[in-house]
């Protein structure tokens, strides 16, 4: 059997049987579009090689929930948002903690500004991003916008934002989940 020339509903027919040659095949025909479409969000070619391993680790282990009668692509590319902006609130956490003990350690030492190693091209591609990304938060339905912003812009953790907002722990964990649905669903459509 040519998995490659297979259908797209039999190859996942026979992954979900545990076919690794049908799992190998779906790698093989979505990976490409995947980076593809996983490289607008991140900056380095190492974030974009994590992230795609972790969506198909995501999409192969819940592929038995999978609905046959449903376009793969779509799905697969769901995931794939979501955990972009999973992957891009841990990196801006990790880089303002970084920024933080460098700012510490500069002001220590008496040093001035701090180095940046970006390009201006880099910047601007950054700077559309963040404006791409504030202007899907911005359209969000008010229940999500507040806890979104707080978690994603303010990059508050869940039990300060249920602390600022008067929620409940849970609460903030729903709508957080929920947010982040929204933004992956209005990133695929493309909308504004």
């Amino acid at each position: 059997m040519n998995y490659l020339q297979a259908d797209e509903k039999d190859l996942i027919a026979l992954a979900i049987q545990g076919d690794q040659m049908a799992y190998r095949a779906i790698y093989q025909i979505y990976e490409r579009p995947l980076r593809g479409r996983l490289s607008g969000y991140f900056k380095w070619k190492a974030d974009v090689d994590d992230a795609v391993s972790e969506t198909f680790q995501k999409a192969f282990s819940k592929l038995s929930s999978f609905d046959l009668s449903r376009d793969f692509k779509p799905w697969l590319f769901t995931i794939a948002t979501r955990t972009a902006l999973d992957r891009l609130a841990d990196i801006r956490r990790e880089d303002a903690k970084k920024e933080g003990i460098l700012g510490r350690s500069s002001e220590n030492e008496g040093a001035g500004e701090l180095i940046t190693e970006t390009s201006p091209e880099e910047d601007v591609i950054k700077d559309e991003n963040h404006n791409r990304l504030m202007g899907y938060i911005e359209v969000l339905p008010p229940l999500y916008k507040d806890v979104m912003v707080k978690y994603m812009i303010e990059e508050l953790e869940y039990e300060q934002i249920a602390r600022e907002l008067g929620l409940e722990l849970n609460t903030v964990r729903t709508r957080i989940r929920r947010g982040k649905a929204h933004l992956a669903e209005m990133m695929l459509s493309g909308e504004t």
